[in-house]
């Protein structure tokens, strides 16, 4: 049989297109011949930017002996995990019950014609080394143990089938809401916080931008300095580290060291959008230049690498480059100062640590803050912007002679869920700076959304060279919902409420469990799989769950409508055992509780378009996550009747409404008084 990955529009399946292995698509015709020859499947999960997905390939997918065993045995199905989130939720679900040991990419699982496993790992080296079995010899053992072992497997089958079910939450409890959950979230990942170097846990450490966020909320909303604390030395010491591109913005997906030294050089869309909205609000709780100076960059970094020209957001950067990690990135001392002037170098030498030790492989530096630039001038007797000045010109070199390298590949297709993401962190940057370019992006995003991904009141998960398909998921609505409510507090568009008001009435009709409550990651007529999770807890992204709830919340009470708050109330009480039980791993639902238990404030500003964008702006420049600011300028129409306050009665001026679930203040017309307002109410 061929090797049919070449018409597929994932460029991590296109890359095996030419491998010896007779790889198949996920689809009805793989299944049906896995079944009509009575062969197991051979599943193999991946993603572009995946190092060591490209190991395994280098040393088994492109070896002849290797492909030749896995032909002749399987049916060998290649599935992106960023396509197939459905998948990867299961299998990595099923792999860590079946072997007791955490999951990860590559994932390797042998599955029946039916699609239930029965043995798996993650990567496997073409011959054994270092404890772990050689992909070669394990082969023929799977296939013999197919073969030869039917009673036991189905045994086990009926088993991991039964365990699965398990793992969907318990329905029908009735316990009364409560905000314990909210504090002892926090004191959870302060236990785990390392304040000495920021971030939680240890090596390797991950960003975790929305446990980060999760604790500054609760620094503004209730005073406590444990989660402000956490947040400015991670935030820091992440911007100052190796985890940040110091020449070209936007972060790696996470540090192999405690340091945030060296990272693994994949950069991921996801995680760059939740980042430019956590520095944002970092920058308007703390003024600190760095956090500022992040933003701007990785904006800068997105519109210019990572924005295609139809709009659309691409969805990540490969660690290697001409097959090695990080080689696009590191330097050598003689390198930066042949580029650099004698003056430059003087300052970039110790700032980023090129006077030390290498810190890479090979005898090579990657760059990260070592000496600040205010120690650096005096110790060089200079000023301080004479400093910034010398470094600026200095990056300016150093990031046009990189460019010129052989460039990491780049995943090019455009996913829903993370192209929401991206829109909400552009917006969210855009409202807080001002700063109309980022603003323009995030448009351009959701027209390319609403243009390529959304046929005929469906959403669409994927899409690249003209080519949108793939069943939307849970993610892809929700967060696209969440997204354009933060586009509508930057500028409101009537197309925006309406796409919004769409989303959430599919939201409900098509992913909500009205039995038990909460919403299931696949639609009601999705593909029927061996299992149909509901997930809650945060990964890599959000739980779909929590920013459902979350931002149905937002929405009911910004047009009135209760459904929405009432599917949100269900989604809540399901997982709120669980919520009780380990808070910190379920920041968004805890975010979508609190704003339960004390609805957000609404500031609906009405009155012509400057004014009404002079007031927005001004409130802007204060850290309220739990307040919506609405800025409508006369003239709109179409709007509900929550949202269409009347102006002021001469035609001139603005009016304020502030509302906190169905109660109204008077309409405030003074922009000072309305920050007095505001201010008494804490930062909500």
């Amino acid at each position: 049989m061929p090797n049919r990955l070449a018409s597929q529009t994932s460029p991590y399946l296109r890359q095996h297109a030419e491998n010896p292995v007779e790889w198949q698509p996920w689809d009805e015709e793989a299944l049906r011949l896995a079944r009509s020859q009575d062969k197991p499947i051979l599943l193999s999960i991946g993603y572009s930017a995946c190092h060591w997905c490209h190991v395994m390939a280098h040393e088994s997918f492109e070896d002849p002996e290797v492909a030749a065993q896995m032909n002749r045995h399987f049916v060998n199905i290649k599935v992106d995990r960023e396509e197939r989130p459905d998948l990867d939720q299961i299998y990595q679900t099923a792999h860590a019950m079946l072997t007791q040991r955490s999951g990860g990419w590559p994932l390797t699982m042998f599955l029946m014609p039916d699609g239930t496993p029965f043995f798996g790992g993650t990567y496997f080296p073409k011959l054994a080394r270092y404890g772990t079995p050689g992909f070669l010899d394990l082969l023929p053992r799977i296939a013999e143990a197919y073969r030869d072992q039917r009673e036991e497997i189905g045994k086990q089958n009926a088993t991991l089938l039964e365990a699965l079910a398990h793992t969907l939450p318990a329905p029908g409890s009735e316990r009364e809401l409560k905000r314990a959950p909210l504090d002892a979230a926090v004191r959870e990942l302060a236990q785990v916080f390392d304040d000495v170097h920021g971030g939680i846990g240890h090596a390797p450490k991950f960003p975790h931008p929305f446990e980060i966020a999760f604790c500054l909320r609760r620094h503004a909303l209730e005073g406590g300095e444990i989660g402000l604390a956490l947040a400015r030395l991670t935030l820091t010491k992440m911007a100052e580290g190796g985890l940040y591109d110091q020449l070209g913005g936007g972060f790696c997906r996470y540090s192999v060291d405690q340091y945030w030294s060296i990272p693994h050089f994949e950069k991921m869309l996801y995680d760059n959008a939740a980042l430019i909205a956590l520095y944002s609000d970092a920058w308007l709780v703390t003024g600190q230049p760095l956090f500022r100076k992040v933003v701007t960059e990785t904006a800068q970094w997105v519109m210019r690498e990572m924005q295609s020209p139809e709009g659309g957001y691409y969805s990540s950067l490969d660690a290697d480059s001409e097959h090695e990690e990080g080689k696009y990135y590191v330097w050598t001392p003689d390198e930066v100062r042949h580029l650099l002037s004698a003056e430059e170098y003087a300052v970039v030498e110790p700032h980023y640590g090129l006077d030390g030790a290498p810190n890479f492989e090979e005898q090579h530096w990657h760059l990260r803050v070592m000496k600040p630039l205010a120690f650096i001038s005096r110790k060089l007797d200079l000023s301080l912007e004479e400093c910034e000045s010398r470094l600026a010109s200095a990056r300016v070199k150093l990031l046009a002679a990189r460019e010129q390298r052989v460039r990491p590949g780049r995943d090019e297709k455009a996913l829903a869920s993370w192209n929401a993401m991206m829109v909400h962190g552009m917006a969210h940057a855009a409202r807080v700076f001002g700063e109309p370019a980022w603003l323009s992006s995030a448009q351009r995003a959701v027209e390319f959304i609403r243009g390529t991904m959304w046929r005929d009141g469906r959403l669409l998960a994927t899409y690249k060279d003209g080519h949108a398909h793939l069943n939307a998921y849970l993610d892809d609505h929700a967060f696209l919902l969440d997204a354009l409510l933060e586009l509508m507090q930057r500028e409101f568009r009537a197309e925006d409420l309406s796409f919004a008001r769409e989303l959430a009435e599919i939201l409900l009709a098509r992913f909500e469990d009205r039995a038990a409550g909460g919403f299931f990651f696949v639609s009601h007529d999705h593909e029927t799989l061996i299992h149909r999770a509901k997930p809650g807890h945060d990964n890599a992204t959000p739980s779909g769950n929590g920013i459902a709830a979350a931002a149905l919340q937002r929405l009911g009470h910004l047009i009135g409508e209760p459904r929405y708050l009432e599917a949100a109330e269900r989604a809540l009480k399901l997982f709120y055992p669980v919520l009780e039980r380990q808070p910190s791993a379920f920041v968004s639902l805890a975010t979508a509780l609190e704003e339960h238990l004390a609805p957000p404030q609404i500031v609906i500003v009405r009155g012509g378009q400057e004014q009404v964008t002079e007031w927005r702006r001004a409130l802007a420049r204060v850290y309220r996550p739990a307040t919506l600011v609405i800025g409508i300028a006369h003239g709109a129409g179409g709007l509900p009747p929550a949202l269409d306050k009347p102006p002021p009665p001469d035609g001139a001026g603005v009016n304020a409404w502030v509302c906190r679930g169905v109660t109204c203040l008077p309409p405030i017309g003074d922009l000072a008084e309305l920050e007095g307002v505001l201010a008494g109410d804490g930062a909500r």
